[in-house]
């Protein structure tokens, strides 16, 4: 849910938004992490046929952080590491489900 739906939706139902409840918005974030995002986006997959998604391709990590001039390396690659973190493991959720769907396809089969 984005802000201006939390805040349209809360109109609607003649309520006062609550601070806490309310989502951020893109612009709300510090730029070190709008950047990270940015970079992460532009950052190439590394997939694998048997696994799926094992991570970004961090080869042209260095061109990118010159690009947004990070001063703050560390705290940029945790945003980094936590965004493919979050990536992959919903990558391997997505491939579980796949094989648990196909499993359940193929036990009611008879030969």
């Amino acid at each position: 849910m984005t802000k201006d739906r939390y805040l349209e939706m809360m109109s609607q139902l003649g309520k006062e938004p609550i601070e806490s409840e309310i989502p951020p918005d893109y612009e709300d974030f510090p730029t070190i992490v709008i950047e990270a995002i940015e970079t992460f986006n532009s950052l190439g997959d590394r997939i694998d046929g048997d696994v799926g998604y094992i991570g970004k391709d961090y080869t042209n990590l260095p061109f990118y952080m010159q690009i947004h001039q990070v001063e703050d390396k560390d705290l940029f690659l945790h945003i980094l590491l936590r965004l493919d973190a979050e990536a992959i493991g919903i990558s391997a959720k997505r491939m579980k489900d796949q094989v648990e769907k196909m499993k359940r396809k193929t036990s009611g089969k008879r030969s």
